[in-house]
């Protein structure tokens, strides 16, 4: 079991497949039911036993740092109005602190800058939970699918977090190659054809880091790379190298929120049940 108290959440995209609502309201903030969805995922990390967050935003957004603060004229109208018993649904989780570090939106971008950015924050050695913003997980009995994902990764190993989808499906994901001989994380297969796609196993993106693969991310997002900086591209290396990458089947249902349908079927998922 790896030993992680830390956890990166990058939320600093535009949000481009929600516009026009997104140009308010970051896509992390939409609601999934009377929550935003980010909030289900800051949860599952505190059950999971994660003692410190670290927002990556986008530079000048100040709406997570609201919804993570007390509001006392909040508090002192419950409190007036003699409804005491909802103060603590408006309060910010207990035991945990919040960081913020701004991403420039114009400037170097991909899924490997947050790290990038967060590195000088972190001890050497540690590990992280690295876990996307934008999805949930959702399970009947309300438990952790970071704790089962920190569970099942070895002390100072590296894992991903994975689901299977039905064959017919697998075009719309990056798909999971696994290593022939040892059974573990190979690469990630963008979007292949139906008859071309190695596994069923699409990569949620969220993942346990340790401290050599932050360090070479880092290091990655120090050089003039022409486009996009990529994580996979750091843990698919580490993987050809070490062979020690290990794939975590989810147990909750995978929620992609970021897409107007996924959103709308996590709401009817939650809210009603369905």
């Amino acid at each position: 079991m790896s030993t992680v108290t830390k956890a990166i959440i990058p939320v600093a995209g535009w949000g481009t497949r929600r516009l026009p609502i997104t140009k308010a309201i970051e896509k992390c903030m939409l609601p999934i039911g009377n929550r935003p969805i980010v909030d289900y995922v800051v949860r599952d990390c505190i059950k999971a036993g994660i003692k410190e967050i670290i927002f990556v935003i986008n530079k000048g957004s100040t709406q997570l740092q609201q919804y993570y603060s007390d509001n006392e004229r909040l508090n002192q109208f419950l409190e007036f109005n003699r409804k005491q018993d909802m103060i603590e649904l408006a309060r910010a989780p207990h035991d945990v602190i919040f960081h913020y570090v701004e991403q420039d939106s114009v400037n170097k971008y991909g899924t490997a800058i947050p790290v990038g950015l967060v590195f000088s924050h972190l001890k050497k050695g540690e590990s992280v939970a690295f876990v996307q913003g934008d999805a949930i997980y959702h399970n009947v009995d309300n438990s952790s699918e970071i704790a089962r994902l920190m569970a099942a990764t070895p002390e100072g190993g590296v894992s991903v977090l994975s689901s299977q989808v039905p064959q017919e499906e697998v075009s719309r994901y990056g798909v999971i190659d696994f290593n022939e001989e040892t059974g573990g994380f190979a690469g990630i297969i963008e979007k292949p054809a139906v008859e071309q796609a190695p596994s069923n196993y699409i990569n949620h993106g969220n993942y346990i880091l340790n401290y050599e693969v932050m360090k070479r991310t880092y290091e990655y997002c120090q050089l003039d790379v022409s486009g996009e900086y990529y994580l996979i591209s750091v843990l698919t290396q580490y993987a050809v190298e070490k062979n020690n990458v290990t794939v975590v089947p989810a147990v909750s249902d995978y929620l992609d929120c970021g897409n107007v349908h996924g959103w709308l079927h996590a709401n009817n998922l939650i809210v009603h049940g369905k």
